[in-house]
């Protein structure tokens, strides 16, 4: 596939893969809360990514895709530590000190590092006012959203230093996952998109595992005490963040523009906020009430920009 090409795809399967993007994703940042109450960052994801990237290999046999491929392997490995060891697993270590409201607004920023990074789309992306604008909207949305959150994170003078830390590590996450996520785009999809999504995310769990020993997380891991929730909670990462996400997410990179796919940035911290509203009696100020009508619509605009150009491309090809 060229680089200014994306694939053809059934208009209902995109809509459904950008809903599990969108829906599964802005619910991950709670249960990876959960989860690190009761596991270490480095077990958790090793534990997560080798789980959910063995049971998707079992599949591929069943399916009798071929699993073996060097040149393959080697690309879908790259991407997948990008995206999920680096991407993924510095939002699982933030998420130990820091609230997943900063953790999600920091994260919000991959939009902008998609722009930037994607020489192919230079000269759609940057003369597009409406992406431009949907972006720049976009990331100021999510920052209103939070804007509470945000004043009171920073009240505590003594902790500044550290939140200020974490948040150049999401920000370097962000960049990470652009740049993952770009390469899968282009380069590791080269076979059937599940057999590279498994090597992916094997990958990623196996780049966890040295970590575990550095940081000697086994001497005081004690499997029997983690807590029913934090286990549930893996169960969710595994079978919704890892299978499903994971996989909708490299499948809508071949076949939608990455800016368009890098809007799940901005959806998924409104999803964590509703959740929080409907199912944890938290509650919504008119200020983020605000924020979340911002980036509803910045997202349309993004969107509304590509489909205007889909049907001008269109309307060239049949003239």
């Amino acid at each position: 596939m060229s680089a200014s090409e994306t694939k053809s795809a059934s208009p209902i399967l995109v809509i459904l893969a950008f809903a599990i993007v969108y829906l599964v994703w802005g619910s991950t940042y709670l249960f990876i809360q959960i989860a690190v109450k009761g596991f270490p960052p480095f077990i958790l994801g090793a534990f997560r990514f080798i789980l959910a990237g063995l049971i998707m290999a079992i599949w591929c046999i069943i399916k009798g895709e071929k699993l073996v491929g060097i040149k393959g392997i080697k690309h879908a490995a790259f991407s997948g530590i990008l995206l999920l060891f680096f991407g993924t697993g510095i939002v699982i270590w933030v998420e130990q000190s820091m609230p997943s409201a900063m953790v999600a607004i920091t994260v919000s920023s991959a939009p902008l590092w998609f722009v930037l990074l994607d020489k192919p789309k230079w000269s759609e992306n940057f003369k597009s006012k409406s992406i431009i604008a949907g972006m720049l909207i976009g990331l100021a949305g999510v920052i209103l959203l939070f804007s509470e959150q945000i004043s009171q994170i920073f009240s505590v003078p003594e902790s500044t230093p550290v939140k200020m830390s974490s948040m150049i590590l999401l920000l370097f996450a962000a960049i990470t996952w652009a740049g993952g996520s770009l390469y899968s785009k282009y380069r590791s999809a080269e076979g059937p998109i599940i057999v590279s999504t498994t090597w992916q995310i094997m990958a990623a769990g196996i780049a966890f595992i040295p970590g575990i020993f550095i940081r000697d997380e086994f001497s005081s891991f004690q499997w029997r005490e983690v807590p029913s929730d934090s286990w549930f909670a893996l169960a969710y990462l595994v079978s919704m963040g890892s299978i499903a996400g994971f996989s909708a997410y490299v499948w809508l990179l071949q076949v939608r523009t990455a800016m368009q796919v890098s809007t799940h940035s901005y959806v998924n911290p409104v999803v964590a906020v509703l959740l929080g509203v409907f199912f944890a009696n938290e509650k919504i100020t008119g200020i983020q009430i605000a924020g979340l009508f911002i980036i509803l619509g910045s997202v349309f605009l993004i969107n509304m920009a590509k489909y205007r150009r889909e049907k001008l491309a269109e309307r060239v090809r049949n003239s």
